[in-house]
């Protein structure tokens, strides 16, 4: 099964050229597509000269991931943050989930690059997220069949939780899988915001999406300075 790589972008090109490096020494990865949701930096030209599909996109990380995926030509979809690295061994643990045809999606273990000490522990999390809520964050790397992602009407169109809304909707259509590999991303939110606030803020936006709280009043929250 061929693999296709979306990643969602606004104003990421300083970060984008590593992340392509990590992605383009994996063998197998049949293309990757940048969705731009409007950025005023160099991120499409950085994504054009390094051999990628662009897509341009109304903003929205889920409306992003949604326009990347209607242009993808893989059997399976990745969706991967533009500061979210990949090992060599991606493709080979993706294809050793999906071996299983039950298992219809699934993430990735993952790390910070340079992290606190109050974030630390990142990988036993995703553990017990998967194991307890049967969910993924969006910065895992996350991987779907291309049928399974179509019969659901493709990614949600949300402005924020847009991995929430897909692993709600995915659960009905399958187990899911998390991949023996681990991702790295970058820590830069929480160094630019404060760990401490940061977290708090996703806690609040997270207890609030349970309890009904409009996506877009979620998404203001979240991005406030």
């Amino acid at each position: 099964m061929r693999i296709s790589v979306v990643i969602p972008t606004l104003n990421e090109a300083a970060e984008l050229p590593a992340t392509l490096e990590k992605l383009r020494a994996v063998p197998g990865i049949l293309e990757i597509i940048v969705a731009d949701g409007g950025s005023t930096d160099d991120t499409v030209a950085v994504a054009s000269s390094l051999q990628c599909g662009v897509i341009h996109s109304a903003r929205g990380r889920g409306t992003q991931l949604r326009t990347g995926a209607q242009a993808a030509l893989g059997e399976i979809i990745v969706f991967l943050h533009a500061d979210t690295w990949v090992r060599s061994d991606f493709e080979e643990a993706i294809h050793a989930a999906l071996n299983d045809p039950d298992i219809v999606a699934g993430g990735c273990y993952k790390v910070f690059r340079e992290p606190s000490v109050l974030m630390r522990g990142s990988r036993v999390r995703c553990w017990i997220r998967f194991h307890l809520l049967r969910r993924f964050m969006g910065d895992q790397a996350m991987f779907v069949r291309r049928e399974t992602l179509e019969r659901i009407g493709g990614v949600p169109d949300v402005p924020i939780m847009e991995e929430f809304e897909l692993c709600r909707a995915l659960r009905s259509q399958g187990k899911f899988a998390l991949a023996q590999t681990v991702v790295s991303t970058s820590a830069r939110r929480f160094r630019a915001r404060g760990v401490i606030r940061t977290y708090v803020r996703m806690w609040r936006v997270t207890v609030q999406y349970y309890f009904g709280t409009p996506p877009d009043q979620l998404r203001r929250i979240y991005e406030k300075k």
